[in-house]
C-alpha cells in the first residue's frame, strides 16, 4: 500500500485539466479577496471600493505580528464594510480571532490546527478552509475533517508569502470532477493569467497582490471579465 507521499507524487494527466468541463449544477468561479498586511489607514476606503467594483464572494483578514486585541480593532471596520456588501469575512489562521470577532469562517494554514477542532470551537455555521498546497490527501483529509473549502496553491509565482508547493491545473479538475466541496486557487494569480484556473475547476480564485498593487477597483471589474467568472 502505497502512503500519501506516493500518491501525491503520482502525476495527473494535464490533459485531464485542458479536457475539464465545468458541471451547470457549479456556480461560477468566485473572487476571494485576501487583504494586504497592512489594513489601517486608508485600507478600508480601498476595500469598500473593491467591493463596489464587482461580485466578490469573501474577504480574508490576513495581518502578521501583532497581538489579538490590536488585530481585533484593525478588523472590525473591515468587517462592518464586508457585513454591508454582503460579502463572507475570514480571518486567517486564528480560530480564537475568529470567534472574537463572531467571523463569517477561518482559514487555516497546515500548521493552525485542525478543521474539527475549529468546528467545535466556532461553531456548525461557519465556514472553514483549509490550505493543501499540491497535495490530494491533504485535501481529502480536509474534506473528511468538515472543512467548507480547500485551497490549492501557490499555482504561480508570488511575493505574498514563501512558497514550495506548485500544484498542476490538473489537481483542480480532478477535485472538482470528484467532490462537492469549493476548491480555491492560490498564488500569484492576476486577470492575465487567472482564465486557466478558471477553465481547470477552481471556485474561487483568492487574490491579494493583483488587487491591492494598484487600482483595486479596476482589477476586481478585470477579474469579473474573465470568462467562466462571476459577472
Amino acid at each position: 500500500m502505497q502512503d500519501h507521499d506516493d500518491e501525491d507524487a503520482l502525476n495527473l494527466d494535464p490533459a485531464f485539466a485542458a479536457q475539464f468541463v465545468r458541471a451547470d449544477r457549479r456556480p461560477p468561479c468566485q473572487l476571494y479577496l485576501i487583504s494586504p498586511l497592512e489594513v489601517g489607514g486608508a485600507f478600508p476606503d480601498r476595500l469598500r471600493r473593491a467591493l463596489d467594483a464587482g461580485p466578490v464572494a469573501a474577504f480574508q483578514f490576513r495581518v502578521k505580528d501583532i497581538d489579538q486585541h490590536q488585530a481585533a480593532k484593525l478588523a472590525e471596520p473591515l468587517q462592518r464594510i464586508c457585513a454591508d456588501a454582503d460579502v463572507a469575512f475570514l480571518v486567517n489562521d486564528s480560530v480564537s480571532l475568529a470567534k472574537r470577532l463572531g467571523a463569517d469562517g477561518v482559514h487555516l494554514g497546515q500548521g493552525d490546527g485542525d478543521a474539527r477542532e475549529a468546528r467545535t470551537i466556532l461553531g456548525p455555521n461557519v465556514q472553514i478552509g483549509v490550505t493543501c498546497h499540491d497535495s490530494r490527501h491533504l485535501a481529502m483529509e480536509a474534506g473528511e475533517a468538515g472543512a467548507d473549502y480547500v485551497a490549492f496553491g501557490a499555482f504561480y509565482p508570488t511575493s505574498t508569502k514563501a512558497t514550495e508547493h506548485r500544484p498542476e491545473l490538473a489537481i483542480l479538475s480532478w477535485w472538482t470532477a470528484l467532490f462537492e466541496i469549493p476548491c480555491v486557487a492560490i498564488g500569484g494569480i492576476t486577470p492575465a493569467n487567472a482564465a486557466p484556473l478558471v477553465a481547470a475547476g477552481a471556485d474561487f480564485l483568492a487574490v491579494s497582490g493583483a488587487i491591492w498593487g494598484g487600482d483595486e477597483a479596476e482589477a476586481v471589474r478585470a477579474f469579473g471579465a474573465i470568462p467562466g467568472m462571476q459577472a
